[in-house]
C-alpha cells in the first residue's frame, strides 16, 4: 500500500502544512538500482585519536570518491575512532562532525569505527561504549534520510563488504545499528557487483513478500536460487524461480524430511547461502490463544529452522565459507502486544544466531547471522489497521515504512563471500525504531 501521507509531504501544500503544525516530512530514501548504484558525491574520511587501524587502503579499494578533506557535499562521512581510549579523545569525534554533518548529502551516510570495548582497561571500555550512545543519538537527529551507524572492529581489510554495504544505497533503512566485524580470512570477489556467481542460495517463503525480494536481489548478485515455499504457493514459487532462472520447491518446510527434500534439488548437492525466511503470524492476547495458535508459529517460525540448520550442517551440504542468514523481527527484540508466540519465535532466532554462530564456524567455516525486520511495507502490513499502521511507519528516526528489499539487500550483505568477518550479528532494518533498543 502506497504511504499517502509521505506523498502529501512532497507537495507544496503539504511541505507548507505540516511544516506549520510541526508534522514529520519523510524523506525520500535513495535505494540500489542498477541506474545509480552509488551514493552520489565524495567520503570523507575523518579521525579521532590515533586509529588502531589503516583504513585508508580498504576504503580506496572500495572505488568510492574518498578525501580526507575539502569536500563541500560529502555523500558520506567515515570518521575512524579505533584508537579512541580516553574521554578527552572521544571529545574528537565531536570535533570531526560538528564542523560537516549539516552539509552530508540528502540520503548520506554517516559510519563510526569503533573498537570492540577492551574487558581489562574501563576507561577504554567506557568511551567505545560512549560511540553507541552518540550514535544512536546522532542517528534519531540528523534527518533527512541521512543514517547513522557504528561498526566495531579490529581488523580492516575484514570490514571491507561491510563498508561497502553502509556507504551505499543498499543501506537505506540500516540506520543506528551496531555491528562487529571481527577478523577473519580475506576474500576478494572477482566481480563485486555478482559476488554470489557460481553459488546456490535457498530462501524459505519465497515465492511473495520479503521472501521474493531475498531470492531476487540474491539472484542480482548472481546466486543460483532455489525458491522454496509451501505447495500452496508452488505456482507463485516456480514463475519467481523461472523469471530467476532458478529451481522452484514447493515443500512444507516443518516436514521431518525437509532437509533430505532440499538436499535433492541442490543443483551441485551444495548450499552456500540458507537464508530461512518462512515465517507466519497467529495474532492472539496469551489469554485468548488455543495452544495450536501457539504451536504452529512456532513450529513454522523456529523449530524448522533449527532441524533444518541442524541436519544440513551435519550431512555437510553447507561448506566452508558458506552462509546461514535467518529473518527475525523487531517484536523479538521488544516485544509486541498480541504477538507472544510470534515475538517468542523471533527472539528464538536471535538466541540461536548468538550460540550457532561461534561454533558454525568454528567447526564448519559457516557464518550465522540474522535481519531483524521493523516495519516494512508488504501485504501482511497493509492489513493493519490505519492508525496502527501510520504509528509504525512514523515510529522511526526515518519516519516512514521500510521496502522488502531493504531486507533483501542486509541478508545479501550477509551472503557476501567477503563477509566472513561478519558472525553473530542482528542487524535491525527498521529506520532505527523507537521500540527495543
Amino acid at each position: 500500500m502506497a504511504d499517502r501521507y509521505q506523498s502529501f509531504t512532497r507537495t507544496a501544500p503539504g511541505r507548507f502544512l505540516t511544516k506549520r503544525l510541526g508534522l514529520p516530512q519523510p524523506a525520500p530514501l535513495r535505494r540500489w538500482s542498477a541506474e545509480q548504484p552509488a551514493l552520489d558525491g565524495p567520503v570523507l574520511h575523518l579521525t579521532a585519536g590515533k586509529p588502531a587501524v589503516d583504513l585508508a587502503p580498504v576504503l580506496a579499494h572500495t572505488g568510492l570518491d574518498v578525501r580526507t578533506g575539502g569536500a563541500e557535499r560529502p555523500a558520506a562521512v567515515v570518521v575512524d575512532a579505533t584508537g579512541v581510549r580516553t574521554v578527552e579523545a572521544l571529545a574528537e569525534v565531536h570535533a570531526a562532525l560538528h564542523p560537516v554533518v549539516r552539509a552530508i548529502a540528502d540520503s548520506g551516510r554517516v559510519v563510526v569505527l569503533g573498537a570492540p570495548p577492551d574487558p581489562a582497561d574501563h576507561h577504554q571500555s567506557a568511551v567505545q561504549q560512549g560511540l553507541e550512545g552518540f550514535v544512536r543519538s546522532l542517528g534519531k537527529e540528523i534527518g533527512r534520510g541521512r543514517t547513522v551507524n557504528l561498526v566495531r572492529l579490529t581488523d580492516a581489510a575484514s570490514a571491507e563488504s561491510t563498508l561497502r554495504f553502509l556507504l551505499s544505497p543498499k543501506s537505506a533503512f540500516v540506520d543506528g545499528q551496531v555491528i562487529e566485524v571481527r577478523e577473519a580470512e580475506r576474500v576478494v570477489p572477482e566481480d563485486w557487483d555478482r559476488p554470489l556467481a557460481g553459488r546456490t542460495a535457498l530462501v524459505t517463503g519465497a515465492a511473495r513478500g520479503i521472501g521474493a525480494s531475498v531470492a531476487q536481489t540474491l539472484a542480482r548478485d548472481g546466486a543460483h536460487v532455489v525458491v522454496l515455499d509451501v505447495p500452496q504457493a508452488e505456482e507463485e514459487a516456480r514463475a519467481l524461480a523461472g523469471r530467476l532462472g532458478g529451481t522452484a520447491l514447493g515443500l512444507d518446510i516443518t516436514a521431518a524430511d525437509a532437509a533430505d527434500r532440499i538436499a535433492a534439488v541442490l543443483p551441485d548437492g551444495r548450499l552456500d547461502v540458507l537464508v530461512h525466511n518462512a515465517g507466519i503470524t497467529r495474532d492472539r492476547r496469551l489469554v485468548n490463544m488455543p495452544a495450536e495458535r501457539w504451536a504452529s508459529v512456532l513450529d513454522v517460525n523456529l523449530a524448522s529452522v533449527l532441524h533444518t540448520t541442524d541436519t544440513l550442517l551435519a550431512q555437510g551440504l553447507i561448506p566452508r565459507g558458506g552462509r546461514i542468514t535467518a529473518t527475525a523481527s523487531i517484536a523479538g527484540i521488544a516485544g509486541n502486544s498480541g504477538q507472544t508466540n510470534y515475538a517468542a519465535s523471533k527472539a528464538g532466532i536471535v538466541g540461536l544466531v548468538r550460540a550457532l554462530a561461534p561454533r558454525a564456524l568454528a567447526e564448519h567455516g559457516v557464518t550465522v547471522n540474522a535481519v531483524a525486520p521493523g516495519f516494512i511495507e508488504t501485504r501482511m502490513t497493509a492489513a493493519v489497521p490505519l492508525m496502527i499502521r501510520e504509528a509504525g511507519r512514523r515510529m522511526n528516526s526515518l519516519v516512514q515504512g521500510g521496502l522488502p528489499v531493504d531486507v533483501a539487500e542486509t541478508h545479501a550483505w550477509f551472503a557476501n563471500p567477503a563477509s566472513g568477518g561478519v558472525n553473530g550479528q542482528v542487524v535491525r532494518v527498521c529506520g532505527q525504531s523507537m521500540l527495543g533498543a
